[in-house]
């Protein structure tokens, strides 16, 4: 499925994704840094990815979907390039996210932020109701490098 405004492009389609691009920035970010490339691939392949593709067809920005497309999905590696950032593509690029097909009438969505909530607000989300009943398992270095969460995370703006 594809979308598109002023030239941009939100498109489901697998083949058109530069994994190479998407690797690049989340091995910058302060949620995946150091990220191995084949995990990136395997986390492609096992999501819904959605590519943003600028008016030359460069791949601008990012977000994949886990979910079992019947009452679940988890939002993950949301990104716009800076480039390209300040456009409203974060917040279209999630609107195309929401609107797909295999994703309506879920019972919940989730994901986490550490500094877009005001995006994501937008959208509809909103802050965990009972956050005690949320449980974490995140290993501190999964890829060998220390995750910067907190606010002395030094990461590019996110959408």
């Amino acid at each position: 499925m594809t979308w598109s405004t002023d030239g941009y492009e939100v498109s489901d389609d697998r083949d058109r994704l530069d994994l190479g691009v998407v690797h690049a920035y989340l091995t910058r970010s302060y949620w995946s840094p150091g990220v191995p490339r084949d995990i990136v691939e395997r986390s492609a392949a096992g999501s819904i990815p959605f590519g943003l593709y600028a008016p030359d067809g460069t791949q601008v920005g990012y977000a994949r979907v886990v979910s079992d497309c019947a009452t679940f999905a988890y939002v993950a590696d949301v990104y716009v390039l800076e480039a390209h950032q300040g456009r409203g593509l974060g917040k279209w690029l999630m609107a195309c996210v929401l609107a797909h097909p295999d994703l309506q009438g879920l019972r919940r969505w989730l994901l986490t932020t550490q500094d877009a909530h005001g995006l994501y607000e937008r959208l509809g989300f909103e802050r965990a109701p009972f956050p005690e009943r949320f449980m974490v398992l995140a290993p501190p270095a999964p890829y060998g490098v220390p995750l910067r969460l907190g606010p002395e995370a030094d990461t590019p703006a996110s959408p």
